[in-house]
């Protein structure tokens, strides 16, 4: 019997995690992180309700819970970042970095004031171990696999990592769930960024980041309209950009900005050529191994994600320095400065880095 510290959202997975864990004969603790102190739009403070939803699924499988209040390394670790990425032009992914820097570590360590043997989540995700070191696996579910967020976990914290319904689905979860009277059973999937929520992005990003309106021009130079401000556009952008018909009729699409001159570059249709590269650099690599899987200017085929959910693709890795170039076997759309781009070898999660 371990003692297993249980970091608790108060959605399904996590519920259902520590149900599993307890079912087994483990000393299950639930513990509920509080990263954002902010009201939500309607002036409701979300965390209060999630809490309550832990309490009640704690009482229910008869575990200790506590909860911990992470807001001001949040601050420091995540959202500095996450704002510093968006003066830059690019569409930053703070989930990501959350994993990293709060989930993984300073969770962890608290977990282990605790005297945890291990810390586990709802994570859709799996590990195994292969020659002494600890691997991150896709999950059972394709649709719901989280491992596109999890790739800057390093060795030590994945040998202290438990995801209990990493071989489930989402309705076998709701299931269990439904089954053994957790309260959270026909909860809601969150959605959005992890502490933004499902609030107004844009108004959200005002409060923290002064606009600069500017054009919005078509690659041959016609201006057909303004922007609020290039942070608030990602690549591929078709909603909210305010353009009524005009032109050929097609939607208009994001295909670029220019932060010297403060344009934000548009075009008419989703097949515009300037959506679509042919290859990508990348930076800040992280290998869940701690070591990258190609050697120093040779290359290797792997499959890749760039966004969360898409569809694994073929590519070509090599390494630079500290950069790795990637070529695609196709040809892919609205690869995004900022984003992540993940790297997989058959179910194998190998660590990813940031779109240049």
């Amino acid at each position: 019997m371990a003692r297993i510290v249980v970091g608790m959202s108060g959605g399904v997975d996590s519920s259902v995690a520590a149900l599993r864990l307890k079912e087994e004969g483990h000393e299950v603790i639930g513990v509920f992180m509080n990263n954002w102190e902010e009201k939500d739009d309607r002036g409701v403070c979300t965390s209060e309700k999630d809490y309550a939803d832990v309490r009640g699924v704690c009482d229910a499988i008869g575990i200790p819970y506590y909860s911990v209040n992470f807001a001001r390394e949040y601050q420091e670790r995540v959202f500095k970042y996450f704002l510093e990425e968006y003066k830059r032009g690019r569409t930053p992914n703070p989930d990501v970095l959350c994993n990293r820097e709060i989930k993984f570590n300073v969770f962890l360590n608290f977990a282990e004031t605790l005297g945890a043997d291990k810390l586990a989540t709802g994570h859709f995700a799996q590990l195994d171990q292969l020659d002494g070191r600890y691997r991150l696996l896709r999950s059972a579910d394709e649709n719901k696999d989280q491992t596109y967020f999890l790739y800057m976990i390093g060795q030590r914290a994945l040998s202290k990592a438990l995801f209990p319904v990493g071989h489930m689905t989402k309705p076998e979860i709701r299931e269990v769930a439904r089954k053994n009277g957790l309260l959270t059973f026909d909860k809601k999937d969150s959605t959005g960024v992890c502490f933004i929520g499902e609030r107004n992005f844009k108004e959200f990003l005002k409060g923290y980041l002064p606009a600069q309106p500017g054009e919005m021009r078509t690659t041959d130079g016609k201006v057909v309209g303004r922007h609020d401000g290039l942070m608030y556009y990602t690549l591929g952008q078709r909603r909210g950009l305010g353009i009524g018909g005009g032109g050929d009729g097609r939607r208009w699409f994001v295909v670029g900005k220019d932060l010297k001159n403060n344009i934000l570059w548009i075009e008419q249709g989703e097949d515009s050529p300037l959506l679509y590269t042919e290859r990508a650099e990348a930076d800040q690599p992280h290998w869940v191994a701690g070591y990258a899987p190609v050697g120093e200017g040779q290359s290797r085929e792997v499959m890749a994600r760039f966004r969360h959910r898409q569809p694994l693709q073929r590519v070509s890795i090599r390494m630079e320095g500290e950069k790795v170039l990637i070529e695609f076997a196709e040809k892919q759309r609205a690869v995004t400065p900022g984003q992540s781009v993940v790297f997989y070898d058959g179910e194998e999660c190998l660590g990813g880095a940031a779109i240049l």
